[in-house]
């Protein structure tokens, strides 16, 4: 795996959960489309539950699977809560600290 100076992960895989297809294509996209993620993988049929405003809640949901790079998570993020309708939208970024080094490197040169 390629690694920066530092040894810390340059690679990172984000989960965002959608209301529906409509609005997981459209995030994919247009993150795709301006080159904040390489590739994003949009699953079908996940039910969550979870705690909101002292209710336990339930939804069938589509989920992102993101493929960007550290250094482009912020303008990810900050993309991805303006085109999504939750209030507090779910975007979790995890670490890649190893993988395929051919793939982490299509990864990197497929972001700007």
């Amino acid at each position: 795996m390629e690694k920066n100076n530092c040894e810390k992960p340059l690679y990172q895989l984000v989960l965002c959960a959608c209301p529906d297809e409509e609005t997981a294509v459209n995030i994919a996209e247009n993150i795709v489309a301006q080159r904040l993620a390489a590739c994003v993988n949009v699953l079908p049929g996940v039910y969550s539950v979870y705690h909101w405003q002292g209710n336990v809640e339930s939804a069938k949901e589509n989920m992102l699977l993101i493929k960007t790079t550290v250094q482009r998570y912020a303008s990810l993020e900050k993309v991805i809560k303006s085109l999504h309708p939750y209030e507090v939208p779910e975007i979790i970024a995890i670490d890649i600290n190893s993988g395929l080094p051919e793939y982490l490197k299509w990864i990197g040169s497929s972001i700007t």
